[in-house]
């Protein structure tokens, strides 16, 4: 069983910078693919970004391609999101995703979620 545990969020003015860390415990948390998706409240969850864990073949979103970067550290069993250039829109709780259908960009088939981190950008 792989347990996920969010770090990072926080509150940031617009064009600020934050950074999420996701920990998978377990000495098997290096064979998931793993990302990232957010859920504002009323709303669907939607994709983020997500990276691979053979390859680093990465995905992201259209909202933020240009401005977030996606990355792991296998050895630590750590994925990481590096959110610059933060817009009052990206307002919501983030959750860290594991499993063999995040690439597709969909929260369904997911086989484990983080308890979500709060991220808040004011302006």
């Amino acid at each position: 069983q792989v347990q996920l545990i969010e770090s990072g969020g926080g509150l940031v003015q617009a064009g600020g910078s934050l950074r999420l860390s996701c920990a998978a415990s377990g000495r098997t948390g290096s064979r998931y693919t793993m990302g990232w998706f957010r859920q504002a409240p009323g709303k669907e969850r939607e994709f983020v970004a997500g990276i691979s864990s053979s390859d680093a073949t990465t995905a992201y979103a259209d909202f933020v391609k240009g401005r977030f970067t996606i990355s792991r550290d296998n050895a630590k069993n750590t994925v990481y999101l590096q959110m610059n250039s933060l817009k009052p829109e990206d307002t919501t709780v983030y959750y860290c995703a594991a499993g063999a259908t995040v690439l597709d960009r969909s929260p369904n088939g997911i086989i484990y979620w983080g308890q979500g981190t709060q991220v808040t950008v004011s302006s």
